[in-house]
């Protein structure tokens, strides 16, 4: 059964071994990192965790069975009741509805322990499997956008 965790300076490794391993698979679907995340990642890894201690924003990792790391799963810019979904699930991991369970478990946190009423995530219409993931964790489109020149549309679903 996997696990969600919040992000500590401990899972830094993992992580970076995380994103190392899914970066062409990442970039498929979404903007690339660019090579100065992974140069500087041990002072990124420290600045998200200074912003998670501030209270602005909430990461996880989602964590396997056997202790591997095989996604994040983040809230940010905690503000007015709300905040932005984002998450990233490993290739050999994706497909098996563990981006789904992730975000039904982090929309439960959201709500009981960050206190949050709704929360907001924008997808690629080029990207069905992360717009299936948002239908079935309970989200509902609010209209269009742009994501890195893309079309894409925005989701919303309420908490309380």
């Amino acid at each position: 059964m996997p696990e969600l965790q919040p992000l500590r300076s401990d899972h830094a490794p993992a992580l970076l071994a995380f994103e190392l391993e899914n970066r062409a698979y990442f970039a498929a679907s979404i903007p690339d990192r660019g090579d100065d995340y992974f140069a500087r990642f041990e002072e990124r890894h420290r600045a998200l965790l200074a912003e998670q201690q501030a209270g602005s924003c909430r990461f996880h990792v989602v964590v396997g069975a056997s202790g591997e790391l095989l996604g994040r799963i983040n809230l940010v810019d905690l503000a007015d009741g709300g905040a932005d979904l984002g998450y990233r699930i490993a290739e050999r991991a994706a497909g098996r509805g563990l981006a789904t369970w992730a975000a039904r478990e982090v929309c439960g946190l959201a709500a009981d322990a960050y206190g949050l009423a709704f929360l907001r995530a924008a997808a690629r219409l080029d990207n069905e499997a992360s717009r299936t993931v948002l239908a079935r964790a309970g989200f509902t489109v609010t209209g269009e956008t742009r994501l890195s020149g893309h079309a894409a549309l925005t989701f919303v679903r309420q908490l309380a």
